[in-house]
């Protein structure tokens, strides 16, 4: 029996020798401008998909020849139409949550947050907790009243909702603050230590500024969960369920086809090996292992989960990550080798120990698993390159083949840009976090750290280090096209309109960093990121020519259709 991709192939011959004869089409798309990125195949007018693969390319005459009685046929119009994107990096339960709670993303002072959460608080159900998201103190208009570290302090959030346990994390998800209903829920009270790798703010007089800074911020999410201990097994499931599929709708109307998910628990996983089994996943997962999964005792549980293109290529579990060496720019926890500008005393933080980083790469290394570290400072890229480079010469392996990734690798030392090349470690880096950062970048580092190593993706990308890109959602809105008119312009709220625009990339270099460059960052080239005849049919059709015209149309644009395997995803009908 012939294969899809025999077919394809077949398909491909026919259509080149113009016999007009063949197998018929399930979905076929006309009349645009249809960006292959297959060096092949160029800029065609027409796609024909059969199955869940790519069966032809070519002119809209050329392409008809494969409509049948029940193929779906989408008129572009003129549009464009652009492999589906991937995205490169992002929290995918995560995404779903922040759809389940207080939304603070692009909120604009303090007052505004205190605001929301007094109207939420009225309408929590006592002894509930309220949860939000996306604060940042580094993008509010005015100061609040009072600050410790450059951080309010919860004082407000006390007056407002004295009874009801509030937590609101950070945008970076490095810091979060709470109010004292909360910490007294945590069991956080004056004599509270400081956890391993992690921070409890406290002011003059030592006591807790309810700001927590990376480890410590965890001491009440157990909290959080506890006070859901009576949820029934089924409740409990129905509610992860819940959170992705509302991130799943979220990705998909944004054009996004596939996701690589930044360390989910083995119980998570296996919900989403279940809902691709079931075809109700609706995107394609790159799930990797969170790093508090991994231990010596669990190396033969990570043996037996490793999967790729289940499900018909909607489910893979190859890659453990990501490992956070450090923290943020925006907290202060990014770990540098030098103080920070605006302060002093502080150089970040160290999350996870090294020697515990390197006991997770040794076991990816026995696993076979693909490593990949959140490295956001210069001295937690020049660790992570330390240790990759000590383990590939340990083991005598090529970097190269293994496909490491530094997950950011946003502010690095001179002398350490080179080594990413030479290592074959890949640059997993999100445009949005340039613009989004560039009004604190120079009072955080100064104009030489900036000037010199930060967000390098031209000086990597002419280097020939794979150069992926992704959002980081929920840290920032799962939005390519945003994403990819900051690759490719750099333009920043405030004075300055733009922000080291000698690194930008042009628009087919950003395309590629969406498509191509995070297909190969997760193994997958030859499946995906393209489309060409035996590729999957994973398709954003867009309102606008992204690749043309001046820049702003790019973020203008909007998603039209997305389509995961030929079917069409997004709208649905």
């Amino acid at each position: 029996m012939m294969s899809v991709r025999s077919l394809c192939l077949l398909a491909a011959v026919l259509l080149l020798t113009g016999c007009s004869s063949g197998p018929t089409a399930d979905l076929v798309l006309k009349n645009g401008t249809i960006v292959t990125l297959a060096d092949e195949h160029g800029e065609v007018e027409a796609l024909a998909a059969a199955g869940d693969t790519v069966l032809a390319v070519g002119s809209t005459a050329e392409v008809e020849a494969y409509v049948g009685s029940d193929t779906r046929v989408v008129d572009l119009e003129g549009g464009l139409a652009v492999p589906g994107f991937i995205e490169g990096h992002g929290h995918f339960m995560g995404m779903g949550k922040a759809q389940m709670q207080l939304g603070l993303l692009g909120t604009r002072s303090w007052d505004q947050i205190v605001a929301m959460v007094d109207s939420a608080a009225q309408a929590t159900a006592s002894g509930a907790w309220l949860e939000g998201r996306g604060w940042h103190q580094e993008k509010w208009t005015a100061d609040p009243d009072r600050t410790v570290r450059g951080f309010p302090t919860n004082a407000r959030l006390n007056e407002v909702a004295p009874d009801t346990p509030v937590y609101l994390t950070h945008a970076s998800g490095h810091a979060a603050i709470a109010n004292d209903a909360a910490l007294e829920a945590a069991g956080i009270g004056p004599d509270t230590p400081d956890p391993q790798g992690g921070t409890i703010v406290r002011d003059a007089k030592g006591q807790a500024t309810g700001v927590l800074l990376e480890t410590a911020a965890g001491v009440v999410q157990d909290a959080i969960e506890q006070s859901r201990g009576d949820l029934t097994a089924e409740e409990r499931r129905a509610r992860k369920e819940k959170q992705v599929r509302l991130a799943a709708e979220n990705a998909l109307a944004h054009g996004v086809t596939s996701f690589h998910d930044q360390g989910a628990s083995f119980e998570t996983i296996e919900l989403y090996r279940t809902m691709a089994q079931e075809g109700e996943l609706g995107i394609r997962m790159y799930a990797m292992v969170s790093q508090s999964e991994v231990t010596p005792e669990t190396q033969d549980s990570l043996a037996a989960l490793r999967t790729v293109g289940a499900a018909n290529d909607h489910f893979t579990v190859r890659t453990i990550g990501e490992v956070t060496v450090d923290g943020a720019l925006g907290s202060r926890t990014a770990w540098m080798l030098e103080p920070y500008n605006d302060a002093p005393g502080e150089t970040g933080t160290n999350v996870t120990e090294m020697d515990r980083v390197r006991e997770i790469a040794e076991i990816a290394m026995e696993e076979e698993y693909q490593l990949a570290v959140h490295a956001i400072g210069d001295r937690a890229n020049r660790e992570s390159l330390d240790l990759f480079a000590d383990l590939f010469e340990q083991q005598g392996v090529d970097g190269e083949s293994l496909r490491w990734r530094i997950e950011h690798a946003q502010h690095l030392h001179p002398d350490d840009i080179p080594r990413f090349a030479d290592l074959g470690v890949i640059a997993s880096m999100q445009a949005m976090h340039a613009c989004s950062d560039a009004p604190y970048n120079y009072k955080r580092l100064g104009a030489e750290r900036v000037e010199q190593g930060a967000y390098l993706w031209k000086t990597l990308w002419e280097d020939g280090v794979v150069v992926g890109n992704g959002t980081d959602v929920p840290v920032e809105k799962i939005d390519p096209l945003a994403n990819l008119h900051c690759t490719v312009a750099r333009e920043v709220p405030g004075p300055d309109t733009s922000f080291t625009e000698e690194e930008t990339l042009t628009r087919r270099q950003a395309l590629r960093s969406y498509t191509t460059k995070n297909a190969y960052a997760a193994f997958a080239e030859d499946v995906k990121g393209t489309l060409a005849p035996g590729m999957l049919a994973d398709v954003a059709v867009l309102s606008e020519n992204i690749l043309d015209g001046p820049a702003d149309k790019i973020r203008e644009a909007s998603v039209d259709y997305t389509i995961v395997g030929g079917t069409v995803a997004h709208p649905q009908n």
